[in-house]
């Protein structure tokens, strides 16, 4: 069922059923079987604009396209979500996720985050703390409980960006760390790195048609760190590409444990439709006939190859829709 609003939305949730939410569903792999439940469509619209002395606060409709949000507030000279550009799915999914790239994430722009509450049968408001944001996840994320319905971002009226912290983007600007750019240069170059990794839907470029990146870089501390490392350069293949926390953990990246246990760019199982990215290792792709359980074996061989060499689980980006891997 299709649901344009609030009170549609609301009313689709009042169900003792299994529900499952989509809006753009870009980051949702279903069973080949279906869904054994009720399938709300959501397609709520709007962003309601509110000057705030420097800044100006967004809220911004669950089912907004994300692209078309920050494409207006590029266009607007609104700063802090320019490097989220090209991004599919809805504003509502994006504190979910907690979204994040190219060295910015929304959790630094959302204040407020309006929800169906299913427990008490309430819209309740949550503060950014009250979301829980983490790497990757949030409050909401796995948990059926709240629905989003708006999302409130605070962002400052500038026309250049936010500093640039991610050193391909910097690259790709001709700027340095910490540098700004014009809001219209770094959404082009987003998008520019973005298209060169099949991250951006072409439909005759089946590199573009995934869940994007299938595995989350795992975050592991320093005792497991340092057993990778002595296992990477036992086997010759280097130093892990890493990046260090505040927490004194480690977030590796799982392309690289990927590409080193054996699963490059392009690798394909024989005799099915499914294959990674030729651009991008994070990305599990149908070549056109592709399923799901063939999509689900491919991820598990992977996994299962990361963690006989190296000792590290990866764990699955998207959510899972009756099944798993």
């Amino acid at each position: 069922m299709v649901a344009s609003d609030e009170q549609e939305i609301i009313a689709a949730l009042r169900t003792d059923e299994p529900v499952l939410l989509l809006a753009g569903g870009s980051n949702v792999v279903v069973s080949d079987d279906g869904f054994p439940g009720r399938v709300v469509l959501l397609r709520s619209r709007g962003i309601a604009v509110r000057c705030d002395g420097d800044r100006v606060r967004l809220r911004v409709a669950a089912g907004e396209p994300w692209d078309q949000v920050v494409q207006a507030a590029v266009e607007a000279g609104w700063s802090g979500v320019e490097s989220l550009s090209g991004i599919p799915g809805s504003a509502g999914a994006t504190p979910i996720q907690n979204v994040d790239a190219y060295g910015h994430g929304v959790a630094e722009t959302i204040v407020e985050v309006r929800a169906y509450d299913r427990t008490t049968d309430r819209i309740v408001s949550l503060t950014p703390q009250q979301c829980g944001f983490g790497y990757r996840t949030s409050v909401f994320r796995q948990n059926d409980r709240f629905a989003v319905l708006t999302v409130d971002f605070s962002l400052p009226l500038s026309p250049l960006s936010s500093p640039i912290r991610y050193a391909e983007l910097a690259r790709a600007l001709g700027v340095q760390l910490g540098a700004r750019a014009p809001l219209e240069a770094v959404r082009a170059a987003v998008l520019s790195l973005r298209t060169g990794k099949g991250m951006v839907l072409d439909a005759s470029d089946p590199d573009t048609y995934s869940a994007g990146s299938f595995f989350i870089n795992p975050v592991i501390d320093p005792v497991a760190y340092a057993r990778l490392r002595k296992i990477a350069i036992g086997a010759n293949v280097g130093e892990p590409a890493a990046w260090p926390g505040a927490d004194g953990r480690t977030k590796v990246s799982a392309a690289w444990l990927i590409e080193r246990a054996g699963f490059p760019k392009g690798y394909t199982c024989p005799g099915t439709g499914v294959a990674i990215s030729t651009k991008h290792t994070l990305a599990l792709t149908n070549r056109g006939t592709g399923s799901t359980s063939e999509l689900l074996a491919l991820a598990r061989k992977i996994r299962d190859g990361v963690a006989e060499r190296f000792g590290v689980v990866l764990h699955a980006e998207p959510v899972l829709a009756n099944c798993a891997i």
